[in-house]
């Protein structure tokens, strides 16, 4: 058992608990998260000819797991979910699901791990970046994997993973405190 098994309280119940409010706020992140992928996300897919198709579902999740506190194999499930909305708009079926499965867990474990002290002000932006380039990799290198063309998929790729975890990690920054607070949550 890790300290992130531990619950934490938003207001009255235990942050650990995927309660109506929580699914709720997790829904709207992922729409978000969905209309930029669908957006931004396909404009940057049909330049490259669909070999590069940023997913910026991670942010909506990465948010939404530095609001909730989900334990491990919640954050797993919202990894798994977000999966399936990538889906919808994806080129490269199902490899979503190790990527995002993956990349949901670390966010929680930086998280867990970085929300005290001075660390707490930027585990937003560095638990984003990290998450996307995890979650990016993973799914570079299981399409690498499948498709060949290593080199070339790898020297397409890795500019649009990092500059998608930059916005990334620099949406989620400016979003977490603002949200914390309307939302009224207790750090």
């Amino acid at each position: 058992m890790t300290p992130y098994d531990q619950p934490r309280t938003i207001t009255a119940p235990a942050r650990a608990n995927l309660d109506v409010r929580s699914l709720v706020l997790l829904a709207i992140l992922l729409a978000a998260g969905f209309i930029l992928n669908f957006t931004v996300g396909k404009a940057i897919s049909a330049l490259s000819a669909g070999m590069i198709s940023p997913e910026f579902i991670v942010s909506a999740f990465c948010l939404a797991i530095l609001l909730i506190r989900p334990t491990l194999r919640q954050a797993l499930a919202i990894g798994i979910m977000s999966a399936a909305i990538i889906q919808l708009t994806t080129t490269s079926p199902f490899i979503d699901f190790a990527a995002e499965g993956a990349a949901a867990v670390a966010m929680a474990l930086i998280v867990c791990l970085g929300m005290r002290g001075r660390a707490a002000g930027i585990t937003p932006l560095a638990g984003t970046f990290v998450t996307t380039m995890l979650s990016g990799v993973i799914f570079m290198c299981i399409k690498m994997a499948l498709v060949g063309a290593a080199t070339q998929l790898a020297a397409a790729m890795l500019p649009v993973v990092t500059a998608t975890a930059v916005f990334n990690a620099l949406l989620v920054q400016a979003l977490y405190r603002p949200v914390r607070t309307t939302l009224g949550i207790d750090e």
